[in-house]
C-alpha cells in the first residue's frame, strides 16, 4: 500500500494491499477499498463507501457515501455520485441542517463498468456490469449491464463488451465484440454474454 504524504486516510479506513492513494485525495472514516485501486490526485472517497478489487478513481472525483463500488470499476476524472434525493444547506427555518437531516442514498456500480469523464450519477441509480457511462453524461435512472448511456439525462445509445468496444450486430439479437470475438444475446432490452 502507498499513501502520499499530501492524503488524508480516515485511521479506519480499511486499505487493500498494493492501492495506491495519490496526492491531496481523501479516504474518510469506515470506507473499504479492495486490493490494488488507484486513488487519484484530489479525489474523495465518502465514510462508509465500499470498493472491490482492481478499481481506479481518477483525479478529482467524488465518491460520497453510501456508494458501493464492484471490481473492477473505472471512475473517470471529476465524476461526481451525489448522495441526497433533495438537498438543502437549511430547514425550512433556515437553521443549518446536519448530517442526521437526511437519508443518505448511493450509487452502485457494477464489477467492470466505466464512469466517463465529468459524468454525474444521480442517486440512487445502479450501473449494470461492464457497463459504461460516456464523459459529460447525467445518471438519472438504472444502467443495464453492457449498456454505453449518453446525454442528458444518459439514454443507451449502444451496447458494448467486457473489453469496452462497441458491439456488432451479427444476426436479430446476436452481438459481436470485433476485439475479443465474444458473442452476446439481447433480449427484451437486455444484454448478456453468451455461454456457448
Amino acid at each position: 500500500m502507498f499513501v502520499h504524504d499530501s492524503a488524508e486516510v480516515a485511521a479506519d479506513a480499511r486499505i487493500g494491499q498494493g492501492s495506491k492513494i495519490w496526492h491531496l485525495a481523501q479516504v474518510r472514516e469506515q470506507a473499504s477499498l479492495g486490493a490494488n485501486c488507484i486513488i487519484g490526485r484530489g479525489a474523495y472517497v465518502g465514510a462508509g463507501v465500499t470498493m472491490g478489487d482492481n478499481c481506479k478513481v481518477q483525479n478529482y472525483a467524488l465518491v460520497y457515501e453510501p456508494a458501493v463500488i464492484g471490481d473492477g470499476v473505472f471512475i473517470g476524472p471529476a465524476v461526481v455520485f451525489t448522495n441526497d434525493h433533495f438537498p438543502r444547506a437549511v430547514d425550512p427555518d433556515g437553521d443549518l441542517k446536519s448530517g442526521d437531516d437526511w437519508e443518505a442514498v448511493g450509487v452502485t456500480v457494477r464489477r467492470g463498468a466505466s464512469v466517463g469523464a465529468r459524468a454525474v450519477c444521480v442517486a440512487p441509480v445502479t450501473i449494470g456490469q461492464w457497463a459504461m457511462v460516456a464523459a459529460g453524461a447525467v445518471v438519472t435512472k438504472d444502467v443495464p449491464d453492457f449498456a454505453l448511456v449518453a446525454g442528458v439525462p444518459a439514454r443507451r445509445i449502444r451496447w458494448v463488451g467486457r473489453a469496452g468496444v462497441p458491439l456488432e450486430l451479427q444476426a436479430e439479437g446476436v452481438w459481436r465484440c470485433p476485439q475479443t470475438g465474444e458473442t452476446y444475446v439481447e433480449r427484451d432490452d437486455r444484454l448478456t454474454l453468451n455461454s456457448n
